[in-house]
C-alpha cells in the first residue's frame, strides 16, 4: 500500500485529489494537509511514502518546507504539483530533494503514474523537463533571470508580486524584517528594478505567479 500525503491550500483541488488516489488500488490517503507550516510536522508524524506538496500555499513557496523533509524524513519521497510552468520552478525544487514535478494540468493517470514512480525510489520527470536535463538548456537566452536568484531571494520575490507586505513575507518565512529587506534590495539590483511594481510585473511577465 502506497500511503500518500496530500499538502494543497485550496480544498476542492485537495478533495479531488485524494478522491482519485483513494480509487486507486494500492493506494491511500493517510493526511491532508492546508498549511505550509503543517507540512514537516505532519510528515514526521504520520507514517507515509509520498508527499503531494504543491509549490505555492497561501502565497507562501513550500521550498523550504521540502528542505526539511529532506533532512528529518528520507524515507518520504516528494512529488512536487503545480500550475506554474516547469521552466520557473521545477529545477528550483529538484535540487532541493524533490523526487519529481508535476503540472495540475496533466491528466489524472500522468499524476497516478508519478506517484507510483516516486513510491518505487524512482525520479519522475514530464518529457519537457528530461530534455532541459538531457540537453542542458542552460544558455542565457533561454534561461529566466530569476534563476540567478537564491531560493530566499525567490521566496521573497514571490510574496512580493502576491502584493505581501515585508512584515507578512517575514512571518511567512520565518525571518526578521531586516532580512527580508534586504534580500529585497538583493532581488532589485540582480534583475535590474527599481521598486515592487517593477517586481511584481516582472513576476507576472515571467509566470511566476
Amino acid at each position: 500500500m502506497i500511503r500518500v500525503v496530500v499538502a494543497d491550500d485550496h480544498a476542492i483541488v485537495r478533495s479531488g485529489i485524494s478522491r482519485l488516489i483513494e480509487d486507486e488500488p494500492g493506494m491511500s490517503v493517510v493526511a491532508q494537509i492546508e498549511h505550509v507550516d503543517q507540512v514537516l510536522p505532519t510528515v514526521r508524524d504520520t507514517p507515509s511514502d509520498v508527499l503531494l506538496l504543491d509549490v505555492n500555499m497561501k502565497d507562501t513557496l513550500s521550498l523550504e518546507a521540502l528542505k526539511a523533509i529532506r533532512n528529518q524524513c528520507e524515507r518520504v519521497a516528494v512529488l512536487v504539483l503545480s500550475v506554474y510552468p516547469e521552466k520557473q520552478y521545477a529545477m528550483r525544487y529538484l535540487r532541493a530533494g524533490a523526487s519529481g514535478y508535476v503540472s495540475k494540468e496533466n491528466a489524472p493517470e500522468e499524476l497516478i503514474a508519478a506517484i507510483r514512480r516516486v513510491a518505487s525510489g524512482k525520479k519522475y520527470l514530464s518529457e519537457t523537463l528530461a530534455e532541459t536535463i538531457i540537453f542542458g538548456d542552460t544558455g542565457d537566452a533561454g534561461r529566466s533571470p530569476s534563476e540567478v536568484l537564491s531560493d530566499r531571494e525567490y521566496e521573497v520575490l514571490v510574496g512580493i508580486a502576491h502584493g505581501k507586505r515585508i512584515r507578512e513575507i517575514a512571518q511567512d518565512i520565518f525571518l526578521s524584517e531586516k532580512t527580508v529587506s534586504t534580500y529585497r534590495t538583493r532581488i532589485l539590483k540582480k534583475l535590474n528594478l527599481d521598486n515592487n511594481a517593477a517586481i511584481v510585473e516582472y513576476a507576472i511577465l515571467h509566470k511566476i505567479v
